[in-house]
C-alpha cells in the first residue's frame, strides 16, 4: 500500500476511541446516554463456519499459494456476506448488478478496473474502497501482470441481475427469466464511488464513513496507537448485529469475550458475533486503521454501567 506518513502528526486525527462507530443520529433523535437493561444471551453465539474470530491474511495466502483464482468466505450471517477473492490477470466479472442492495469492496492487492454505469472507468489499487448502489450495472477486470485480491461485501441474501446480453452465473435452485425493472440506487447520503484510503491517511481526504446505507455501514476508524486498555474494560456488545473489521493499516488490538487478547495485522479479518463483549484498540507506535462493518445505521453499543448510575429515562 502506498501509504506515506508525513513527518508531523496530521491535524484532526484522533484515537479510535474518539471516532464515532456509526453515523450521527437522525434529526430529532436524542444522543444522550440512557441506563437500561440490555438483553444479552447467557451463552452468546459462537463462531459457526465459515466465521472465525481472526482470519490472518498470511494464512490465506499460504493456503492458496500458486493459485491465481480463489475465493474464501469470511462472513455469512443474517446481516452481511463477505468473501476474499483473488482474480488472475485478465480475469473479468460479467456485467451485473444487485437487485436491491449496495455492494462494496476493499482492494488488498493488484489492480482492478471498475466500469460502473454513470461513472468514468477507473483503476483501483491497494487501499481503494469502492462501492456500487443497487440496480447499477458494473464490471471488474484485473489489469496488470499479477492477480488482484479484494474483499467483496454484500448485504445478506443479495441477488445478482444480469443484462440479457450476458450469461448469468448459475445459482443452485434459481432460474433466470426475462424481466423489466425500473429505478436504481444513487451515491447519496455521503456515499461515493470510491475512497482512496491512502489519501485518508495523508489527510487530504477526511472521509470516515464509507458506507451509509439503511442495511449496511462501513466506517474508517483511524488514529495513532495507544497503550493497552485496562484488563477490566470489556468494551461493549451489540444486541442485534454481529460486527467485523478489515484491518486497513498497522495493527489493531482485540479483546473479545471468551478469547485471549490478540493483535490483527493489515489485511486480516476479525469477526465478533452479536451479544459478545468486545474491545478494539489501536496498537503499535504508528498510525493504525480498521474498516468497521455491520448491518445497522445507528447500531446500539451496550457498555457496562456503574451500579450507582441513575440516568434512566
Amino acid at each position: 500500500m502506498r501509504i506515506v506518513m508525513p513527518a508531523i502528526v496530521i491535524a484532526g486525527l484522533v484515537s479510535a476511541e474518539l471516532v464515532a462507530q456509526g453515523p450521527s443520529p437522525a434529526p430529532g433523535v436524542a444522543n444522550g446516554p440512557q441506563i437500561v437493561w440490555s438483553p444479552k444471551a447467557t451463552a452468546p453465539g459462537g463462531w459457526t463456519a465459515p466465521h472465525k474470530p481472526h482470519t490472518k491474511l498470511a494464512d490465506l495466502l499460504a493456503q492458496h499459494k500458486g493459485q491465481k483464482d480463489w475465493a474464501e468466505t469470511m462472513v455469512d450471517d443474517d446481516t452481511l456476506h463477505a468473501d476474499y477473492i483473488a482474480m488472475a490477470p485478465g480475469g473479468k466479472t460479467p456485467k451485473r448488478m444487485n437487485a436491491d442492495t449496495r455492494e462494496w469492496w476493499v482492494i488488498q492487492d493488484g489492480q482492478i478496473r471498475f466500469t460502473i454505469d454513470g461513472q468514468e472507468p477507473f483503476v483501483a489499487s491497494k487501499g481503494y474502497l469502492v462501492q456500487v448502489p443497487y440496480r447499477t450495472f458494473y464490471t471488474m477486470e484485473t489489469v496488470g501482470d499479477r492477480p488482484s485480491l479484494r474483499l467483496e461485501v454484500n448485504i445478506a441474501k443479495a441477488r445478482k441481475m444480469y443484462p440479457v446480453s450476458a450469461t448469468p452465473v448459475p445459482v443452485a435452485g434459481v432460474e433466470y427469466v426475462r424481466a423489466r425493472v425500473a429505478g436504481r440506487g444513487t451515491y447519496d447520503g455521503g456515499n461515493k464511488p470510491f475512497v482512496d484510503f491512502n489519501a485518508v491517511v495523508a489527510g487530504t481526504d477526511r472521509t470516515r464513513q464509507f458506507i451509509n446505507d439503511d442495511r449496511g455501514v462501513a466506517n474508517i476508524i483511524l488514529g495513532k496507537g495507544i497503550p493497552p486498555p485496562s484488563p477490566s474494560d470489556k468494551g461493549h456488545f451489540h444486541t442485534e448485529s454481529s460486527e467485523f473489521w478489515f484491518i486497513l493499516l498497522g495493527q489493531i488490538r482485540y479483546t473479545i469475550e471468551g478469547l485471549p487478547t490478540f493483535i490483527a495485522d493489515q489485511g486480516d479479518i476479525v469477526y465478533v458475533p452479536k451479544q459478545r463483549w468486545h474491545l478494539a484498540s489501536l496498537a503499535g507506535d504508528g498510525m493504525s486503521a480498521r474498516l468497521a462493518m455491520n448491518g445497522y445505521t445507528d447500531l446500539a453499543h451496550s457498555f457496562e454501567a456503574p451500579e450507582t448510575s441513575d440516568a434512566s429515562r
